[in-house]
C-alpha cells in the first residue's frame, strides 16, 4: 500500500506543478478516504499536505483545519516524529488564527512549546521553538497582552542566540521593538529596544545583510516611527534615505530580473523548435545556461531551498511569488510584515511626510502619484473596484484591503496638505473628513478669533487657548507645542504685552526650526516676530525678518502668508518714509489679493464644495446613528468564515452582512507578519 501512496503523492505533485490544485487534493484525499488502511504515518503526511495546499491555494480554512485536527489525533499514538508534530501544531495554530479563535490557538502553541522542551537541542527543534514563540506573541498582541507577548518574543530571541543565528535574533529584536512602540509605557524601554536592534544588526556580517531586505525595511521603518514619536525629525531623515536607496535598488534589480526572465522565455521557445540546427541549438543552450545562472545569482531564495518546508499560512496569497515578499526570517518561520508593494508605498509616504514641510512639492507630488498608483493596482488585484460590495470579496482580501485603504487615506491627506499650503483650494476639497487635526482644533479656532480683532473675540480666543497652554508640557509631540506657542504669542501681541509675546514666539520658532522642519510655520513665526520688531521700533531687524519670511512664503507658494508679510512691509515702508518701496509693495500685494480671491471663488463654485455642503448634515446624522447602533450591539467576537469544502465553488452569500471594509476590527485580527 505504500507504493500506492507514493504513486498518489507523485500524481498530486504533478497536478500542483500544472496548477491543477483541485485534482491534486483529490489524489491526496483518495488516500484518506480509502477503505484499505494505510499506516498512520502515511495518513498524517497526506493530511498535512492537503492542509498546506488548501491554505496556500484556496480559502478553505475549515477544511484544512479538519485535516489538521485529524492528523494531530493520529500523531498522539505515534512516538517521536517530532517534525510532523511540529508542522501539525504550526499549521493548526495558523488556522485558528485565521478564524479568530485565539484561545484554542494559544492552547495549541503552549502544547507545541512543551513538546520542543522535551525534544532535544537540535537546531531544527530550536527553529520550531522560535516559530511557536513568534505565533504566540502575535496571538497575545491581538488580546492586548503586551507584556506576555514581549516575554514570548524574548524566549524566541534566546533560542536564536543559542543556535548563533543573528538574522533570526534580528527578527525577534525588531518584533520586540514593534510591540514596545504599540504599547509605549516606558520611553526608556523603547529606547533600549531601539539600541538592541542596532546592536544585533551590526552583528550580522555585511555580506549577509544584503540578503535580509525584509529585515532592513522593517527595522528602518520602526526606527522612523520611533523618531517621529519622540519628534526627532532630523535623525529620522537618515533612515528615510536608507530606505529610499534600498527601494530604488530593489526596483531596479526586479526590473532587470523581469527582463532576463523574458529573454529566457523567448530563448526556451526557440529551443523547443524541432527543426533547429545543431550548432544553433548548442549556442542557444549555452546562452540558456548563462541566463539561468545570472537569474539564480540575483534571486535571494530559490524554490528548491524552500521545498522541504511548510510555509506559514500565506492565506490565499499563492498569486504572489517569493520575489514579491519581503521575508523577515528563515524557514520554518518566513513571514512578512506587509507585502512589498505596501512597504514601498509606505516608503513613498515617509518621503512625502518629511518633504512637504520643507517645500519639496515637486518630489512630494511624484511620490504621492507613485504611491496612489501602486495602491490602486493592488486594490484591483484584491477585487476592490468602484461599486464592489463586501459580500463579493474573498475573505482573505478584506484585511489587506484595509491596509491599502489606510495608506491611500494618508496619501490623500498629505495631498490636501500640499494643496492647501500652495493655496490649491479646489483640489484640497476632494478630501475633507480628516479627523487627525482635532487635537489642535482649539489652537486653530483661537487664531481665527484673534484675527477678528475685537475685544469679545480676543476674550473667546483666551478661553480656547488658555486651557491648552496650561497643559502644553503634557504633549509628547512638538507639533502641538509649536501651535500653542504660536497662538498664545499672537494673543499676547494683541493684548500689547509685546516683550512676553516675543519670548513665547522666539521659543516656538526655535522648536519649529530645530525639531519640526515646517517651513510654512517658520514663515508665519517670522512674520509675527517682524511685526513685533516693528511695534518695538526696531526697523532694521523688522526688515531682515520680514524679507526672510517673504522668501520662505514664495518658496512654498503660500499666498495668504505672502499677503500677510506684504501688509506688514507696507507699514514698515510707511514708517521709514520709503514712498517708492511702499507703492511697489502695495501694487504687488494687490496682485496677490486678486490671485487669492480667484482661487477662493473657484473653490466655492466647485462641484465638491456644493455637494459637501448639501450632504454634510445628513452624513453627520448617519454617523451618529451608526455609533449608537454599535454601542447597543457591543463588540463582535466572530467572523463568518464558513467556506465550502470543495475547491472551485464560490462561497454562499450570507443573509445579512456588515461592511468589514468600513468597520473591520483590525485590533482583533492583529498584525499580519507571521
Amino acid at each position: 500500500m505504500e507504493a500506492v501512496a507514493e504513486g498518489l503523492w507523485g500524481l498530486a505533485d504533478h497536478h500542483e506543478r500544472k496548477g491543477e490544485i483541485a485534482k491534486a487534493v483529490k489524489c491526496l484525499e483518495a488516500i484518506c478516504q480509502s477503505h484499505v488502511s494505510f499506516f498512520p504515518i502515511v495518513e498524517v503526511k497526506t493530511r498535512l499536505r492537503i492542509a498546506t495546499l488548501l491554505l496556500k491555494h484556496s480559502y478553505n480554512v475549515n477544511h484544512a483545519k479538519s485535516h489538521l485536527e485529524r492528523a494531530q489525533l493520529l500523531l498522539k499514538s505515534i512516538p517521536s516524529c517530532f517534525d510532523l508534530k511540529f508542522r501539525a501544531y504550526s499549521l493548526l495554530s495558523q488556522c485558528y488564527h485565521l478564524v479568530g479563535a485565539i484561545p484554542p490557538q494559544k492552547q495549541i502553541l503552549h502544547k507545541a512549546l512543551d513538546l520542543t522542551a522535551s525534544a532535544g537541542n537540535e537546531i531544527a527543534v530550536k527553529l520550531w521553538c522560535c516559530n511557536f514563540n513568534s505565533q504566540l506573541a502575535n496571538a497575545l498582541i491581538i488580546e492586548g497582552d503586551y507584556p506576555n507577548s514581549i516575554s514570548a518574543l524574548q524566549c524566541g530571541f534566546l533560542c536564536a542566540a543559542q543556535i548563533c543565528y543573528p538574522e533570526l535574533q534580528m527578527f525577534f529584536a525588531t518584533s520586540i521593538l514593534h510591540v514596545h512602540l504599540m504599547q509605549w509605557e516606558d520611553p526608556n524601554l523603547v529606547e533600549g529596544a531601539v539600541n538592541k536592534c542596532d546592536q544585533v544588526w551590526e552583528s550580522i556580517a555585511p555580506e549577509k545583510r544584503q540578503h535580509c531586505l525584509g529585515l532592513l525595511f522593517y527595522n528602518e521603518l520602526l526606527h522612523i516611527f520611533y523618531r517621529l514619536r519622540i519628534c526627532d525629525y532630523k535623525n529620522a531623515a537618515q533612515h528615510i534615505d536608507i530606505l529610499d536607496t534600498a527601494m530604488k535598488a530593489d526596483l531596479q534589480q526586479t526590473q532587470h530580473v523581469q527582463e532576463l526572465t523574458k529573454e529566457l522565455d523567448a530563448l526556451n521557445q526557440s529551443l523547443s523548435r524541432s527543426d533547429l540546427h545543431y550548432r544553433d541549438r548548442s549556442a542557444l543552450s549555452e546562452k540558456q545556461a548563462l541566463l539561468q545562472e545570472r537569474l539564480s545569482s540575483m534571486t535571494r531564495f530559490s524554490n528548491s531551498s524552500r521545498k522541504d518546508f511548510l510555509e506559514p499560512a500565506y492565506f490565499g496569497n499563492v498569486r504572489r511569488t517569493s520575489g514579491d515578499k519581503l521575508e523577515l526570517a528563515p524557514p520554518p518561520i518566513d513571514g512578512e510584515w506587509l507585502p512589498k508593494s505596501a512597504v514601498y508605498a509606505l516608503v513613498d509616504l515617509m518621503v512625502v511626510i518629511f518633504g512637504r514641510p520643507k517645500g519639496l512639492f515637486k518630489e512630494c507630488g511624484k511620490r504621492i502619484q507613485s504611491g496612489m498608483h501602486t495602491i490602486q493596482e493592488e486594490l484591483v488585484k484584491l477585487g476592490i473596484t468602484d461599486g464592489v460590495r463586501e459580500v463579493n470579496l474573498q475573505h482573505s482580501a478584506i484585511w489587506m484591503a484595509g491596509v491599502y485603504l489606510m495608506l491611500l487615506m494618508q496619501f490623500l491627506e498629505n495631498k490636501v496638505a500640499v494643496d492647501l499650503t500652495r493655496s490649491e483650494f479646489v483640489e484640497a476639497q476632494e478630501l475633507t473628513e480628516n479627523k487627525s487635526m482635532q487635537a489642535i482644533c482649539q489652537v486653530y479656532a483661537a487664531v481665527s478669533y484673534i484675527c477678528i480683532g475685537d475685544a469679545e473675540s480676543s476674550s473667546q480666543a483666551l478661553d480656547l487657548i488658555g486651557p491648552v497652554y496650561r497643559m502644553m508640557d503634557s504633549f509628547v509631540g512638538v507639533r502641538e507645542k509649536t501651535g500653542v506657542l504660536f497662538a498664545y504669542g499672537l494673543l499676547l501681541m494683541k493684548q500689547h504685552d509685546l516683550q512676553e509675546a516675543r519670548n513665547r514666539l522666539a521659543k516656538g520658532l526655535q522648536l519649529t526650526h530645530n525639531h519640526l522642519g515646517n517651513l510654512q510655520l517658520v514663515a508665519q513665526y517670522l512674520t509675527i516676530l517682524g511685526s513685533l520688531a516693528l511695534a518695538l521700533h526696531d526697523t532694521v531687524q523688522a526688515r531682515e525678518i520680514l524679507r526672510s519670511s517673504l522668501t520662505l512664503a514664495k518658496k512654498l507658494y503660500d499666498v495668504p502668508t505672502q499677503i500677510w508679510v506684504l501688509s506688514v512691509l507696507t507699514t514698515l515702508y510707511q514708517e521709514l518714509g520709503e514712498r517708492g518701496n511702499e507703492m511697489e509693495n502695495i501694487d504687488y500685494q494687490r496682485k496677490k489679493m486678486d490671485d487669492l480671491q480667484k482661487r477662493l471663488a473657484d473653490a466655492l463654485s466647485s462641484i465638491h464644495h456644493i455637494e459637501l455642503i448639501d450632504k454634510v448634515k445628513l452624513q453627520v446624522q448617519q454617523f451618529h446613528e451608526v455609533d449608537i447602533k454599535r454601542a447597543i450591539a457591543g463588540p463582535s467576537m466572530s467572523i463568518n468564515l464558513d467556506i465550502p469544502e470543495s475547491i472551485g465553488l464560490s462561497a454562499p452569500l450570507p443573509g445579512s452582512s456588515t461592511s468589514r471594509l468600513v468597520d473591520l476590527d483590525i485590533g482583533r485580527l492583529g498584525k499580519r507578519k507571521i
